[in-house]
């Protein structure tokens, strides 16, 4: 199997693992702060013991990106116990438009005029988010507030794949590199929501054991197939191909808490859907098998 393949496959595995995350963040009763300080702590662990690359000290880019990423994990789990999980992962699937914007200039990828039209159908998608005043409800107590987090999750989210992918492919940077700014970045994420995290009440322990998952599989497992992939797959086609949890992170939901979303966000997340698969497909059109 050529690499590129294999690399894609550990993408889209990756994404599988990710797409979980809003349905177990909102049926662990623990709080916000919690979920993401002790989430972060477990994955932080996993990464060590499962990504040999992880095991070493990391250097100034590493702790760059990784503080993008750990800004990426808190807000995710911040707005998933705000508003409801299909607005938090379409809004942070929104990660393509800012590395449209920011890609030519951070990492010199190139930039054509078909992306305009790409950029204002997702930009239209997006608006969708806030027509109206959506409703609180059990799952999503502040659906405002929850949508500006996620908003701020999709820019930390492109950072930390453009500071991924700009590690993978530098001189100086590698799959080493990549792994400790994962490192990093989990271990930033339980330091500083640790205070407000504590202290600990009592909790159940399928709260333990939730948790426990998210850092493990969800987080842990996901990189390992991640960090390996971004050193074949450029950082916008990877981000395109993590929509894979966007698609099925609200179906967790429904499944799990019966959230359902309103129609706006879902005709919101189709047209950011629909113009990131555009965006891809445009990409390999007239390339090799």
């Amino acid at each position: 199997m050529r690499p590129e393949t294999l690399a894609r496959l550990q993408v889209l595995a990756a994404a599988l693992l990710f797409s979980g995350g809003g349905a177990g963040i909102k049926a662990c009763a623990l709080t916000s702060y919690q979920v993401a300080s002790f989430r972060s702590g477990v994955a932080a662990l996993a990464v060590f013991a499962l990504v040999r690359e992880a095991r070493t000290f990391p250097g100034p880019r590493a702790l760059l990106v990784g503080a993008a990423y750990g800004a990426t994990l808190i807000l995710f789990v911040l707005a998933n116990k705000l508003t409801t999980a299909a607005n938090t992962i379409f809004l942070q699937s929104t990660a393509p438009l800012y590395i449209l914007v920011l890609g030519p200039w951070l990492l010199r990828e190139r930039f054509r005029k078909e992306d305009l039209v790409i950029l204002a159908i997702a930009l239209a998608g997006l608006a969708l988010f806030f027509v109206g005043v959506e409703p609180a409800r059990r799952t999503a107590p502040d659906p405002a507030r929850g949508n500006a987090l996620a908003l701020l999750a999709g820019v930390a989210w492109a950072l930390t794949l453009m500071g991924l992918r700009w590690m993978g492919r530098s001189n100086t940077g590698g799959p080493s590199s990549a792994a400790a700014a994962v490192l990093a970045g989990n271990v930033i994420a339980f330091l500083v929501v640790l205070p407000p995290a504590l202290p600990v009440g009592p909790a159940r322990p399928a709260d333990w054991a939730i948790v426990a998952g998210l850092g493990l599989l969800q987080i842990g497992l996901a990189y390992k197939f991640l960090t390996a992939a971004l050193r074949h797959v450029p950082a916008l086609e990877a981000s395109l191909l993590l929509l894979l949890e966007p698609v099925l992170n609200p179906v967790w939901a429904w499944v799990v808490q019966g959230e359902t979303p309103r129609a706006w966000s879902l005709l919101g997340g189709a047209l950011i859907l629909a113009a990131a698969t555009s965006k891809a497909w445009m990409d390999t059109r007239g390339k090799p098998a």
